[in-house]
């Protein structure tokens, strides 16, 4: 009685096909972590007008405060990444990725904690040389002189002194937090991939990662469309619409947006190992792409005629 062999897949392709789709997903990860880390760090200055505005900020302190959070990450970027051999990759950029989103949380407190949203009720129309002092008014029943100018900014900035701080403590928080993330994802993903692929993984990495500042604008310009106290308008709504200068947009609910896509893409990196197996083969169509690009191109000679 013949027996028919039966055949079987061989361990070595089942363990290249095991290595090949932890590598991916790896990936696959890694490029959304930092899309959402970018949108987070890029949605601030998307609405940093709005926050100077519902705060009254200054200028410098807004534009200070939009570019501290490199103030963290300048400080530990060497450090971190001299030791990046040293420790477990993944699960640090997973603990750096639940800092970025405290931060990003943290950013929205001082809307949590202020007072709702007051604007002066005279209409730009009746009053429209007063309209920009009318937009610094403090927050009182009694009626005042609308303050200068120049003392305007000083006067809500004391006042908001303690908001100001929080967002300055988040934005330091996130450059912290972002550290980790992409000198440890690109080197996690050079130390496995064949010498051959790596370009190609690194190049759809930042593809991928560069639509973050845009679409944290996009995001931006959403958010700042709906009223800034959403959660808590008041009896009878607003008469603003959001073309009125003395309109505040809802710059706070990005920030929670995209500290819980972070949040989302931190929980798989505390299930990757610590070093995963090096590839051993390049990838089948990488290789026939290049192969075609490199072809020597056969030139064709001109007919000849003969008379």
């Amino acid at each position: 009685m013949e027996h028919t062999p039966t055949l079987k897949k061989s361990p070595a392709s089942t363990w290249d096909a095991g290595k090949l789709t932890g590598q991916w997903f790896f990936i696959l990860c890694h490029s959304f972590l930092q899309l959402a880390q970018l949108m987070i760090s890029g949605y601030l200055k998307s609405s940093i007008s709005t926050v100077e505005k519902r705060f009254g900020l200054s200028s410098q302190t807004s534009g200070l405060l939009a570019a501290f959070n490199e103030v963290g990450n300048t400080a530990l970027i060497v450090f971190v990444s001299y030791f990046g051999s040293r420790v477990h990759r993944p699960r640090l950029i997973g603990y750096g990725a639940i800092l970025v989103t405290l931060a990003g949380v943290l950013m929205t407190v001082p809307h949590f904690i202020s007072e709702p949203y007051r604007y002066d009720h005279t209409s730009s129309v009746d009053m429209p040389q007063d309209l920009e002092a009318s937009l610094c008014l403090p927050a009182t029943d009694t009626p005042t002189s609308a303050p200068s100018n120049s003392s305007c900014s000083g006067y809500t900035e004391v006042q908001h002194l303690t908001m100001v701080g929080i967002m300055f403590m988040a934005q330091t928080l996130l450059g912290v937090g972002s550290v980790p993330i992409q000198p440890f994802g690109i080197s996690y993903i050079d130390d496995f991939a064949h010498n051959s692929n790596s370009p190609l993984y690194l190049g759809i990495l930042f593809a991928v990662t560069t639509m973050g500042p845009g679409m944290a604008y996009g995001l931006g310009s959403l958010m700042l469309r709906l009223y800034v106290d959403i959660d808590r308008m008041p009896e009878g709504g607003i008469s603003l619409t959001s073309k009125d200068p003395r309109w505040v947009g809802a710059w706070w609910l990005g920030f929670l947006i995209s500290a819980g896509a972070v949040a989302l893409a931190a929980i798989p990196y505390f299930f990757f190992p610590k070093e995963m197996p090096k590839e051993g083969h390049e990838l089948h169509f990488w290789r026939k792409g290049l192969a075609v690009s490199e072809a020597p191109v056969n030139k064709v000679s001109p007919l000849h005629t003969t008379s």
